[in-house]
């Protein structure tokens, strides 16, 4: 059995979704169990704070290490521990298939403005993402790793085969699917879908998830290359910047030696 733990400022955020199909299936075949950690529970004040002003100043709130720590103590949780995090590894199906395998996972949801660095440094085993877009906590990402996770346990899913023909299981994007009727709204569906040809059906399906391939990895190297520059172009505002404070030192460095050799 896999043991999901999830560590939560709002445990009841998780109690309506993994209570319904999937999710649902898979803990009544015994093939995981959840358990919700709040996080407000390992907090020492009468107030239960978890977050405080950041070291340095700037906007926003950030998560103490404490409560975090604390709480992953409690329950004696092995890895994977994964932090939701922005700034991630983005989760993939492959990391679905470890975590399906595994026997434990724990998944740390932040909220706010960040959560504190130590907490990804020493305890946090690694750093998952959605993607390059910001949530208001991590409790919807780790819903959606559960979800993707689960799904694949046994008992799970009364069609196992209609997970192994979904996208990125051992493949790139799968084919398009349709269903009745035959025509809607004057879109019709592909006569090979329905020339009982099941060769020429497998040879179209393996086109087509082929063609979505790679028209997804040229949108995703596009999108790289954009987040290169963007990258390059702050670089080279940080380096412009240090190269002003550098000149900036030098001159106020001439102007006081200047004053040493010719006292007022």
């Amino acid at each position: 059995m896999l043991t999901i733990n999830v560590v939560t400022i709002f445990p009841s955020f998780f109690e309506g979704p993994l209570g319904l199909s999937i999710p649902a299936r898979a803990v009544a075949a015994g093939g995981v169990q959840f358990r919700f950690i709040d996080l407000r529970d390992f907090t020492h004040d009468k107030h239960r704070s978890v977050d405080d002003y950041p070291f340095g100043g700037g906007p926003g709130m950030v998560m103490r290490p404490g409560p975090f720590f604390e709480a992953v103590e409690s329950i004696g949780a092995k890895a994977p521990i994964a932090l939701m995090s922005a700034r991630g590894k983005r989760f993939a199906h492959s990391d679905a298939v470890r975590f399906a395998e595994g026997s434990e996972l724990t998944l740390l949801c932040g909220h706010y403005k960040d959560v504190d660095e130590r907490v990804a440094q020493h305890l946090a085993t690694e750093e998952l993402s959605l993607g390059d877009f910001v949530l208001s906590g991590g409790e919807p990402a780790a819903l959606a790793i559960i979800d993707a996770t689960v799904r694949l346990l046994p008992g799970a899913m009364s069609d196992l085969e209609s997970a192994r023909t979904d996208s990125f299981y051992d493949r790139g994007i799968s084919a398009p699917s349709y269903t009745r009727p035959a025509e809607f709204r004057g879109f019709p569906v592909p006569e090979v879908l329905m020339s009982g040809d099941h060769a020429k059906i497998d040879g179209w399906r393996a086109e087509e998830s082929l063609r979505r391939s790679r028209e997804a990895e040229e949108r995703d190297r596009a999108n790289w290359l954009a987040r290169e520059q963007l990258i390059a172009a702050r670089e080279a505002e940080i380096a412009q910047r240090e190269a002003d404070a550098l000149a900036k030192a030098a001159r106020q460095a001439a102007k006081k030696a200047r004053k040493r050799i010719h006292p007022a």
